[in-house]
């Protein structure tokens, strides 16, 4: 509960988010996980 609501506080579509996090998170380096946090997260093609 607590990505949606902090999606949500930070103007992004909670649904959106998650499946981009989650379609990314098999590939992303570890050490660039903090960038799919949603307070640090850019949705795709911006």
């Amino acid at each position: 509960m607590s990505l949606i609501q902090s999606a949500k506080l930070n103007g992004h579509d909670p649904h959106a988010y998650l499946k981009d996090v989650m379609d990314k998170l098999p590939t992303w380096p570890n050490s660039r996980i903090d960038e799919l946090l949603p307070h640090r997260w850019t949705p795709a093609g911006t």
